[in-house]
């Protein structure tokens, strides 16, 4: 399976070393009040591309963190609950004591 994986991996990079190698050529990319980007079209991709996963992981860590949080309370939860089972499990395994004889 591994290898199978990197065939893909080794594919997928011709084909993009294939695009930037064919996109070259400059472009100029305009911003308001008159600002202006020049540079390959390649490279502006790329970091465009890189911008954007940036932001969409960026976007993402709130509600990992809150994940976490919650798995940890549960792990929590879960410990206590074992060692409550295992208190009572201790209880019962303890034969009964007698009551105490009381003579009249």
């Amino acid at each position: 399976m591994k290898i199978v994986f990197r065939i893909l991996a080794a594919i997928l990079f011709l084909v993009f070393f294939g695009f930037a190698l064919k996109n070259t050529q400059e472009v100029a990319l305009q911003f308001f009040m008159g600002y202006e980007l020049r540079g390959p079209l390649v490279l502006l991709l790329l970091g465009f591309f890189a911008g954007g996963a940036a932001l969409g992981v960026l976007a993402m860590v709130p509600t990992v963190f809150r994940y976490r949080n919650e798995a940890a309370r549960h792990r929590k939860t879960i410990v206590t609950m074992e060692e409550a089972a295992q208190s009572d499990a201790l209880a019962r395994s303890q034969p009964p004591q007698p009551d105490g004889i009381v003579r009249y």
